[in-house]
């Protein structure tokens, strides 16, 4: 069975990590867009693979464009990730449960540490 386009929708677009990185890019930008020329010099990839991959997130509406002059503007549209962020929560309880999991383990590793960090101490101390 072939692939399906990228440009169907969003869960497809996003399905590229390189894609993603640049979603990831725009959503840190402090002005809430970036230049083209941004972009390009961020990610420190060829302008022509920058706007490949512009055009795909613009054509399933992730990202829209504002031209200035000659300058091209990228920005997201929260709009149009939202069904790609709901879909995504639905999984958030298996999340908050293996973090949890972790916590446990880290909070016990450190407790064993200092505990035998302290065995240590008092074991040079009765050396003295």
């Amino acid at each position: 069975m072939p692939r399906a386009p990228t440009t169907l929708d969003p869960f497809n677009a996003v399905a590229e990590p390189k894609r993603r990185r640049v979603l990831e890019l725009l959503a840190d930008s402090e002005q809430g867009e970036m230049p083209v020329n941004d972009i390009v010099d961020s990610l420190r990839w060829p302008q022509p693979m920058v706007s490949k991959h512009l055009g795909v997130l613009r054509e399933v509406g992730l990202v829209s464009v504002r031209e200035d002059g000659r300058q091209r503007y990228y920005r997201i549209n929260g709009e149009v990730l939202k069904p790609v962020y709901d879909w995504a929560k639905t999984f958030e309880r298996f999340w908050s449960r293996q973090l949890d999991r972790i916590k446990q383990r880290a909070e016990a590793k450190a407790r064993e540490q200092a505990e035998a960090k302290k065995h240590q101490q008092q074991k040079k101390e009765n050396e003295s």
